[in-house]
Order: C-alpha cells, then structure tokens, then sequence
C-alpha cells in the first residue's frame, strides 16, 4: 500500500507488475489448500487471536476485493486477523442475476470458513464483516451453520452488514432461524444509496435493508421486534464513494470510527460524527 494516500482510497494499479511506492499491489501469493485452513489459523501471531472475516458485494471481482479489503485493514488499523471471504463475481453492472446466483452458489464455502475458525482453538473471536449482496451471502451461511447445529458458533461475536442488498421479510426470517443464541448484528444503512436503489428496481420495488428509512414508523416497528440489532444511518455523511454504497470503507470518519471499534470498543456502540443510531 503507497504511503501518504488519503483514508478510504485506492490507487489502482496501472501496469503488471504495479509500483508498490504508487501504487496498490501485489507482493506474494501463498497458496492454501482446504485441509490446510486450520493450520493456517494455528500459525498467526498469539497476540492476534481475533479474525475478521469480510465478504464482498455485487460487481466486485476478486482483484477488487483484494485490494478493497486490504485498504480497509489498513485504514481501520484492526487487530484482527484478516480474512477474504471472495464468491465469483463477474464484475460487470449488467449481472446482477449471476453475481446473485455466484453468492447462492458460495453458502456452504463460506460456512465451512466460518465454522474452521470458530473450530480453531487458536482463534478466540470471530467478526464478520459483509457488504451488498456479501450480506445476504453471509447471513446465508450462518442461517446454515445454526440449522445444522442448532445455533451459530459461540465465538462468531459480531456480524456487521453494510449496506445489505437484503430483502427486508427475507432478513427477519433469517434473523429467526438463526435463533436465540446469535451474534450481535450491527447494520449500516443510507437513504441515497443509488446502488440499493437500483437493486431494489430489479427486485421488484421491495425494500432494501441496507436502504430503510428509520423515521417510517412501519421500519421502526419492524426493528423494535427483534433484539441484539444496531441499525446506524449513513445518510448524513458526506464525502466516500459516488454511489454512496460504499461509506464504511471509503467515509473517511466512518473508516476511523470502525478502526475504533475493531480496536477494543464494542462495534456496536452508538457514536460518531453525523450517525444516527437505533438499537434493539
């Protein structure tokens, strides 16, 4: 990652091999098998026995994810060890259908990921981190491993979701089956977020977690029925990504307010400059 670059930027690279003083690039690739998950996670530092999990959104392919995810770790300063949780997008506007069936097609990948980790006696804590159509993957998965075992995994603390490309009926259904015993959820919405706006045309006009307005008394009502959920509004930030789609990666006061909370303070905690919180 070059040095002295604004907070929530990318500088994309413009040839192979990029120019790491410019640039974001790619040093080395150490390939990991399947089997060999859990002795990965036996290897990190003992100080870092905290993972972060991220999970991509629609229209992001895996070099974008990549670096996304790594401008984030190193923005937010986070303790936790990162990791990549990247489904096959194909990376283009025009296909939302398949990059929805991609993340259908990833559930079970993913929740292996998740349960090794939490299986891992190296590993004390697990937070998942997912954005756009990620959430719906991630909540996905967790639905799956608390159906299959009856709860989600103790050590899978917190789930935060940015911006959900969420079918709202779809969201407290999943919220139901993963029972009693769930992880505290914090979601990040926005009104003028133009991608869920897009996203909920092709879904038929149905609303978009990650685009609820909090001040309809229908939402409010909806959230007030369910418990361990921290809903903060983004609307009123300015500045991150043109979409307003992206704020918890490339806001700026938003970036420092997650590297906080990554940091040692509960990630749901109600703060921030111009946030707006409901909490259940």
């Amino acid at each position: 990652i070059p040095p002295g670059r604004p907070v929530g930027s990318i500088q994309w690279p413009s040839r192979v091999p990029a120019d790491p003083a410019r640039e974001f690039a790619v040093t080395r690739v150490d390939p990991v098998t399947r089997a060999q998950t859990l002795a990965w996670f036996q290897r990190q530092p003992r100080e870092k026995r905290r993972v972060l999990v991220f999970v991509h959104g629609f229209n992001t392919r895996f070099d974008a994810s990549v670096f996304r995810f790594a401008q984030f770790v190193h923005d937010t300063g986070t303790p936790y060890v990162p990791v990549l949780f990247t489904w096959p997008s194909r990376g283009r506007v025009t296909d939302y259908i398949y990059d929805r069936e991609s993340a259908n097609f990833s559930r079970s990948d993913l929740a292996y990921v998740l349960e090794a980790a939490a299986k891992s006696p190296h590993v004390d804590e697990v937070v998942v981190l997912a954005h756009s159509m990620g959430a719906w993957l991630a909540m996905e998965s967790l639905r799956q491993l608390a159906l299959a075992d009856g709860r989600v995994p103790a050590k899978i603390t917190n789930v935060v979701l940015a911006s959900p490309d969420l079918d709202i009926d779809v969201f407290e259904r999943q919220m139901q089956e993963l029972g009693p015993k769930r992880p505290h959820v914090t979601i990040f919405v926005s009104r003028n977020d133009s991608a869920l706006g897009l996203s909920r045309l092709l879904a038929g006009q149905v609303q978009r977690v990650g685009a609820v307005d909090l001040s309809d008394p229908a939402y409010s009502a909806r959230l007030e029925q369910a418990t361990g959920i921290v809903v903060l509004d983004l609307t009123a930030l300015q500045g991150g990504d043109a979409l307003n789609h992206s704020k918890f990666a490339t806001q700026p006061d938003m970036v420092r307010l997650l590297g906080d909370r990554l940091a040692g303070q509960s990630i749901s905690d109600e703060s921030g400059p111009a946030v707006s919180a409901v909490q259940t």
